[in-house]
């Protein structure tokens, strides 16, 4: 079998199927990795079964789009990003990190102008790029991962503000049901988009899970984005019903978990160590939920020594190698302070792991 289908196998929950991986690095890290290893492209040399595609997304605002902030105080030097979200950025030390600044803040924001807000578009020059770029993924025997998380709440929030949105939905104000319908309409035509290109996974995701509990009570989020999540699944598997769905969360979701499953979520991401216990929603779970993450990006790897990394690869591994539904690989984006031992300790680890299974 290929990269592909021995990712599959293992996501039907049919036996590891060579130990998958998965590895996301910060500016920082890409830029040490780069000077590190100058011919090695970073999913490959980690091993990766996939390749992820991102929508380069055209931005519908015109100029530079400042001008959506004209009812804000802003800094003196910010960026707009192609959903017309502000960013503006500390000192070196917050690496990577910036403050969103949201366009349709505060409670003077008119329906009118959540009508008329400028969401991106996706040109036809993207939309044969992306389905080019696929079909050279499965040619080398690679799946296509399409990226589409910050799909409903999260852009939501960004473009209104999370405070006024959760007080939109707490007072029932139209507002929120606009928005977040209006988020949608546009998500699934993204995500349409995605599936006819030929992806064989699409990632969802919006994080509504805290460090030790939920970003919204259970009835809020079933009355709020349940329903517009699930749209997005449909419009999905009405293209493809092959396609894999995705979807991440930081933090603690358990009591979130029954709901993703009925709005046709089908791999879960990234169960943080520091706020879940993955072999417990394995048990609760596991006949009808495949795992991606699992190595803990808040304790393991940044604190722990290269034997601890090994260490929750090989627990990870041994609890899933003969029923499969497990993708072993660090629950986030790697930040900088995270040495490369530990790094290469967990690819050293997965692939010997992977020449054992070849080897027997």
């Amino acid at each position: 079998m290929n990269k592909r289908e021995l990712l599959f196998k293992n996501l039907r929950r049919e036996g590891m199927g060579g130990v998958p991986s998965d590895i996301e690095l910060t500016p920082p890290k890409i830029r040490e990795f780069n000077q590190g290893y100058p011919d090695q492209d970073l999913s490959t040399y980690f091993g990766c079964y996939h390749k992820v595609e991102h929508i380069k997304f055209t931005p519908s605002y015109t100029s530079d789009g400042s001008y959506l902030f004209s009812k804000h105080t802003m800094p003196e030097k910010f960026d707009v990003d192609p959903w017309g979200i502000g960013k503006s950025y500390g000192s070196e030390a917050a690496f990577h990190m910036c403050h969103f600044h949201s366009p349709l803040q505060g409670d003077e924001t008119t329906i009118e102008e959540i009508n008329c807000y400028p969401l991106p578009i996706i040109s036809d020059a993207e939309k044969k790029r992306l389905t080019a770029r696929n079909r050279q993924i499965k040619e080398l025997g690679y799946a296509s991962f399409g990226d589409f998380t910050q799909t409903i709440w999260e852009r939501s929030w960004l473009i209104r503000g999370m405070n006024d949105l959760m007080i939109d939905m707490s007072l029932e104000d139209e507002r929120a049901e606009l928005i977040l319908t209006k988020v949608t309409d546009h998500a699934c035509e993204c995500v349409a988009i995605l599936a006819e290109s030929g992806c064989n996974i699409i990632a969802l995701g919006d994080d509504i899970g805290m460090q030790s509990s939920t970003m919204m009570s259970v009835p809020m989020w079933e009355k709020w984005i349940k329903p517009n999540l699930k749209r997005v699944v449909d419009t999905i598997k009405t293209i493809n019903p092959e396609i894999f769905i995705f979807y991440h969360s930081c933090g603690y979701i358990t009591p979130f978990i029954e709901g993703l499953l009925d709005a046709g979520i089908e791999i879960l991401n990234p169960i943080q160590p520091e706020c879940m216990d993955l072999f417990e929603i394995d048990r609760l779970y596991g006949e009808r939920l495949s795992f991606w993450g699992g190595i803990g990006t808040q304790t393991t790897l940044p604190f722990g020594t290269p034997e601890d990394v090994r260490a929750r690869t090989l627990e990870l591994y041994e609890h899933f190698k003969d029923k499969g539904g497990m993708v072993i690989c660090p629950t986030h984006i790697i930040e900088p302070d995270v040495s490369w031992e530990n790094l290469n300790a967990y690819q050293d680890t997965i692939q010997e792991l992977r020449k054992n299974l070849t080897e027997s």
